[in-house]
């Protein structure tokens, strides 16, 4: 089981809740309404989107994103597999 580390970002949305950004893997995003919430739903994006890179056969793509740690409300989000 392979692992894969990506930088999320949290933004609070205006409605409340969290919207996840993902910008290593195309800016996908997702959102949830406990941050807890917010992690598991990127998670579950994360994994998903890398699984249907594999079954196309396509390359998974670094987390190449860099930013000032207090600049956005970052964390890694590991997923495997």
């Amino acid at each position: 089981m392979t692992q894969y580390k990506y930088t999320v970002i949290f933004e609070p949305a205006e409605e409340g809740g969290y919207i996840v950004h993902v910008p290593a893997l195309n800016g996908i995003a997702t959102q949830g309404e406990t941050l807890e919430e917010a992690k598991k739903m990127g998670i579950d994006l994360i994994k998903g989107y890398l699984e249907t890179l594999i079954e196309l056969g396509l390359p998974i793509p670094d987390d190449d994103f860099e930013a000032e740690p207090n600049e956005l409300n970052l964390e890694k989000l590991v997923v495997a597999l």
